[in-house]
C-alpha cells in the first residue's frame, strides 16, 4: 500500500516538473536607466519620448517586501511613469533610505503623485533634495 502512494507521488512530482518546464518563459524587461539628466526612451521605431527621473522620499515606506511594491506599483499604474526603483540601501533586505527613484515622460506632476501614495497609505511623501 505504502509503495503505491510513493509510485503516485512520484508520479504528480514529474507532472508538475513537467507542467513548469513547458510553460512559456516571459522576455527580461528592459531596465531604464536612472539618472538627473534627461534621456531618451523608444516607444515605436519613430517615436521617441523624453524622459527625466526624481528621488522621492516615502517615510511609511518600511520594508522592501510589501511596502515597496506597493510604492511601485501605484506610481506605475501612472501613465507619465516609465519606471520605479528603490533607492540603494545600507543592507539588504532593510529599508533605512526610504526613497526611491522615480524615473518619468513629460507631463508629469509630482503633486498628483504624492496624492497617489497618500491616498493608498504612504503619507508625508516628497521629492527629495538632490
Amino acid at each position: 500500500m505504502r509503495s503505491l502512494a510513493y509510485g503516485a507521488a512520484i508520479l504528480a512530482a514529474a507532472g508538475i516538473m513537467y507542467m513548469i518546464s513547458t510553460q512559456p518563459t516571459e522576455p527580461a524587461a528592459e531596465a531604464v536607466p536612472s539618472s538627473a539628466t534627461p534621456d531618451a526612451v523608444s516607444i515605436a521605431p519613430d517615436v521617441e519620448v523624453k524622459t527625466a527621473s526624481l528621488t522621492m522620499t516615502v517615510p511609511e515606506m518600511h520594508c522592501p517586501f510589501a511596502c515597496y511594491p506597493s510604492v511601485k506599483k501605484n506610481l506605475e499604474k501612472r501613465a507619465d511613469v516609465v519606471a520605479v526603483e528603490l533607492a540603494p540601501q545600507k543592507e539588504e533586505g532593510i529599508i533605512d533610505n526610504p526613497q526611491v527613484i522615480v524615473t518619468y515622460k513629460d507631463g508629469f506632476d509630482a503633486e498628483q503623485a504624492i496624492a497617489q501614495l497618500e491616498a493608498a497609505g504612504f503619507a508625508g511623501s516628497t521629492v527629495a533634495q538632490n
